[in-house]
């Protein structure tokens, strides 16, 4: 095998012109949306209120396999990509491994994540449709940014409701937001009625992106030529970032590589869902049979410890109902928790493929997290984020693995993004200030509890 370069780019003339839609390659395809008024399949028609039309046609499209990127959207993607693919020869070397570790990574623009990829996708289609404002959710803050960045260059004014235990975590996060020109405010909050009934059963809560999200649509379809977007979950979503997968592979392909093992932190789904998209459709299609691990964190452990029923996608219930692995709509993580992915619930579509046997997952608590981040940057020289810190640690583990075996395998994994603005949780860390918190089976019954009944099927 030919030497690999420690960093590898396709150029410009290689980067993909389409997306890749994985729905159109499952054999069983998610069950549908549906509509939390009528109980019955979400209609394009019926998200129009909340998204706007051409994502509303993206979101519910299950046959187009492969979709054109815009080309105002592919002007904007050359600035930031393609980005490029890492030889973790650093890691490998400290791990004593035989194992071929590679990293995706997604950081190198101003919101520090792979976010971008979406956030520009869906400003352009609001802007193309004519609308004045979008509101959104975020709660790390990676999606708020990447969000205010496409808006500011695309002229829409912007409102988010940030989590407020990351609000109060964060505020160089919350800064930039701002400094892009959008609004910030910490969720729940008294300026909507799904946060003022939150607040009211619980005045002391951090939050939670269930919150933040109610609140966001809320504000959406109660302002006049607004629409709501989201960061990670939806089937658009992890659409926009399968160029994340589809420039992997085609790097690979030039570096005659294949991975045995692709790894992703999973939270909402967008980033293990962008990477993993070209590499499941091998595997749908018979064409290869690569593992796929999808890492979360012990504290909001939705695959690893949910159920797999119909769910709200928001703590305040306006939103359509999903099938998706839950913790339920109410579960909020513990306070202490510090590194991402605390979404309740993860998205339909690798909550189908998990059900159905194509990918695993593994919970990992986050002290064990920050241990490999910070073994991660001290080698390779980038400080991840917290979230992308969940995959290190199970390539990390994979690798060891390879070690006692002698298996020399091909690891790949995505580093979503870089953890400068995270330094409130690194300090908590070295200064031995931080700890695991494992929800008990009675913590997560009172989220179950709070599944909606759904005549004929839950």
């Amino acid at each position: 095998m030919k030497k690999v370069p420690y960093r590898f780019f396709l150029t410009e003339d290689q980067m993909p012109r389409q997306w890749y839609n994985l729905r159109a390659d499952m054999k069983e395809q998610p069950d549908p949306m549906l509509n939390p008024q009528t109980g019955k399949p979400a209609t394009e028609e019926d998200l129009y209120p909340v998204f706007c039309k051409e994502l509303a046609r993206q979101e519910l499209d299950s046959t187009t396999r492969y979709i054109d990127i815009p080309e105002p959207i592919l002007e904007m993607y050359r600035i930031y990509r393609p980005s490029p693919l890492i030889r973790a020869y650093n890691l490998e070397k400290a791990l004593g491994t035989p194992a071929r570790i590679y990293y995706k990574f997604e950081g190198n623009n101003t919101s520090g994540s792979h976010k971008l990829n979406s956030a520009i996708a869906q400003a352009y289609y609001a802007k193309e449709q004519g609308l004045t404002s979008l509101t959104t959710e975020t709660g790390a803050g990676q999606w708020g940014t990447a969000l205010a960045e496409a808006c500011a260059y695309y002229h829409l004014p912007l409102t988010v409701y940030m989590v407020k235990g990351s609000y109060n975590q964060k505020p160089f996060r919350k800064a930039i937001i701002q400094t892009f020109g959008a609004d910030v405010i910490p969720s729940p909050s008294d300026t909507t009625n799904a946060g003022r009934a939150i607040l009211a059963e619980h005045p002391d809560t951090t939050g939670s992106l269930g919150c933040a999200i109610s609140e966001a649509v809320e504000k959406a379809v109660t302002t006049e030529g607004c629409r709501y977007v989201l960061g990670s979950v939806l089937n658009q979503v992890l659409l926009h970032q399968s160029i994340i997968g589809l420039e992997s592979k085609k790097a690979m392909e030039l570096l005659d590589e294949y991975p045995d093992i692709i790894i992703g932190c999973a939270g909402g789904g967008s980033n293990l869902g962008g990477l993993i998209a070209p590499f499941m459709q091998d595997k749908l299609l018979g064409k290869a049979d690569p593992r796929i691990v999808a890492v979360e964190p012990a504290s909001c452990p939705s695959l690893t410890r949910g159920k797999y029923a119909y769910d709200y996608c928001d703590t305040g219930k306006i939103t359509p109902m999903a099938r998706m692995y839950t913790l339920g709509c109410g579960f909020i993580p513990s306070a202490n928790h510090a590194g991402g992915l605390r979404y309740h619930g993860m998205s339909p579509i690798l909550s189908k493929l998990y059900h159905d046997g194509y990918m695993e997952a593994v919970s990992v608590e986050q002290t064990k997290v920050f241990e490999a981040a910070v073994m991660f940057s001290k080698l390779e020289t980038i400080l991840p984020a917290p979230e992308s810190s969940h995959a290190i640690r199970a390539a990390i583990d994979e690798a060891l693995k390879c070690k006692e075996t002698g298996e020399a395998k091909t690891i790949l994994f995505g580093l979503t993004g870089t953890g400068y603005f995270d330094m409130t949780a690194y300090t908590s860390f070295l200064e031995g200030n931080m700890s695991d918190y494992i929800p008990t089976d009675e913590d997560l019954k009172r989220g179950f509890d709070g599944l909606p009944s759904i005549p004929g099927i839950q």
